[in-house]
């Protein structure tokens, strides 16, 4: 009997054992579940710190975001998503969130859709009216030239894509919202947080006026062209050679279909692209910075009595019916070559570090070109704590970004030089020298148009094409008889073309451009962590 007892009073022992560890597995998990959704959570669900300062510092355990992003641009937008979706905890300040209403950046080059796919960004451009472009139609004199972009080798989807620039904005921030470590936050960033030389985090004010910090490991500036953070990162030498004056056509039909028009104006050129099903979008370039005033009329004159004329007749009616409609608008374009400062901490990306003209629509290439370099440098790293060896490591972002860059920046600039008028007959001999030389067709098209798309990024073969034109160029002024006054014009054709390209080529930098194997950064390899 006693031993029955015994093995009875076992059994209650380890019953009661068991429901003991069960009741508290229990009790935990219910406290877990309170503690959870007591914890502050960001715009978009992804936990982070409580309070008004994500933390005192950035030390580990803390609860600090991996990357800070500062701006939710093209850049920005992409910066967080592709960071995001690679594992890191990204926290976005953006000074507006509600869908941006700009005439610019409404043109992606082939080159910028390879880098949309690389990304995972592509279904960005579906459901937004978004049009496949296929090339360039180029109008001077009565005459035109279509050129298109040398997509054979590529998917068939692979072409650029024109749209209105806030549906495509608000589709990158949609998408990089629907991860749940990747914060949106609406705050207009004041100041950078340094402590002896590195970079902590930003000071910004919040939607509700509220002065916060936000620290982490690595902050991106890219708060477009207006940055009032870029000044201790880099050099800024805008420039601003022009404006550009901006309106909508509706239910136009381009005489080229899916292809960007440009005309060859004079003072400088037209742009037309399609931006939705039903709308093209009408850029007319205003050369210097003061433009002709919108609020008295005169711009409307402007456009009807100096523009109008040299329109193609087709876009004439719906050109001048568009200005009758009002809804003018002005941007002006500029020009930034990248100079940065490499600071520990700190990394600048977007407009807020390079711009170009945006004659041929480069910008958002070179973005997201940029984005994914980035990626493929930080893959490797699990830490970004050390700001020192990170920053010293990143130093190769600016080397490696050269050929596509330094290629789409110097096109973009020297076109707008070359194709503005100009009273000095050497300068027009080059202008129709380029417009010939691409009109030729073959090689002497697809080797420009690779280069302006974004797909060939290679500098040596845009020396080529402008030593090859300039031979073209000279060699019609002297044949079949060099007279003295010709050979006048063609050293002043060279002259000319030098003073356009060398420049440029300087400020993006020879080396960096050209050479970028014999930089020691372009051998940088990923810090231990």
């Amino acid at each position: 009997m006693a031993s029955v007892v015994a093995e009875m009073a076992e059994h209650y022992l380890f019953a009661a054992i068991v429901a003991s560890i069960l009741a508290f597995l229990l009790l935990a998990r219910i406290r877990g579940r309170k503690a959870a959704r007591g914890r502050k959570r960001t715009d978009d669900g992804a936990p982070f710190a409580v309070g008004k300062e994500q933390c005192d510092s950035d030390a580990d355990g803390c609860g600090v975001p991996d990357v800070i992003v500062v701006g939710a641009g093209v850049a920005g937008s992409a910066l967080a998503y592709t960071l995001g979706k690679d594992g890191r905890r990204v926290h976005v300040i953006e000074r507006d969130l509600t869908e941006p209403d700009r005439i610019v950046g409404e043109l992606l080059l082939p080159g910028g859709y390879v880098k949309l796919v690389e990304l995972g960004l592509q279904d960005c451009v579906e459901g937004i009216d978004a049009q496949r472009v296929l090339g360039y139609a180029f109008f001077k004199d009565g005459r035109s030239t279509k050129l298109a972009y040398p997509l054979e080798k590529f998917h068939s989807d692979v072409a650029g894509r024109s749209f209105r620039h806030g549906r495509f904005v608000q589709s990158m921030r949609q998408k990089a919202a629907t991860l749940p470590n990747v914060r949106l936050e609406q705050g207009t960033a004041t100041s950078l947080i340094e402590e002896n030389g590195t970079i902590k985090g930003v000071l910004y004010k919040n939607k509700a006026g509220e002065e916060l910090k936000a620290f982490a490991p690595l902050t991106i500036v890219c708060d477009g062209c207006f940055s009032n953070l870029r000044k201790s990162l880099c050099s800024p030498k805008v420039d601003v050679p022009s404006s550009c004056v901006g309106f909508v056509l509706e239910n136009c039909e381009l005489p080229f279909p899916n292809h960007g028009h440009v005309v060859l104006a004079d003072p400088s050129p037209i742009l037309f692209f399609p931006i939705s099903s039903n709308e093209v979008r009408c850029l007319v370039d205003v050369p210097g910075r003061k433009v002709p005033s919108i609020a008295n009329g005169e711009m409307a004159s402007y456009l009807k009595t100096a523009v109008a004329p040299q329109i193609p007749a087709r876009l004439r009616d719906p050109f001048v019916s568009a200005i009758d409609k009002g809804n003018l608008r002005t941007a002006a374009n500029r020009s930034m070559p990248a100079a940065p400062h490499p600071t520990p901490g700190a990394l600048l990306m977007g407009d807020a570090f390079n711009m170009r003209h945006s004659l041929t629509g480069g910008g958002m290439t070179v973005a997201l070109s940029d984005v994914a370099l980035l990626q493929n440098l930080l893959k490797p790293l699990r830490d970004l704590r050390d700001a020192s060896s990170l920053c010293d490591y990143l130093e190769s972002f600016y080397t490696l970004r050269k050929p596509l860059a330094s290629t789409i920046n110097t096109l973009a600039d020297a076109l707008y030089k070359v194709f503005s008028a100009s009273p000095d007959p050497a300068m027009n001999e080059i202008s129709q020298a380029c417009f010939d030389y691409l009109s030729l067709g073959g090689v002497f098209s697809d080797g420009p148009v690779s280069l302006l798309s974004g797909l060939n990024p290679r500098p040596l073969t845009l020396v080529a094409h402008l030593f090859a034109m300039a031979i073209y160029g000279v060699g019609r002024l002297l044949l079949p008889f060099p007279s003295p006054k010709r050979m006048w014009i063609g050293a002043r054709f060279i002259s000319g073309a030098s003073g356009i390209v060398l420049p440029l080529i300087k400020a993006e930098g020879v080396r960096q451009m050209f050479f970028p194997a014999t930089v020691p950064a372009y051998y940088r390899t990923p810090p231990a962590n």
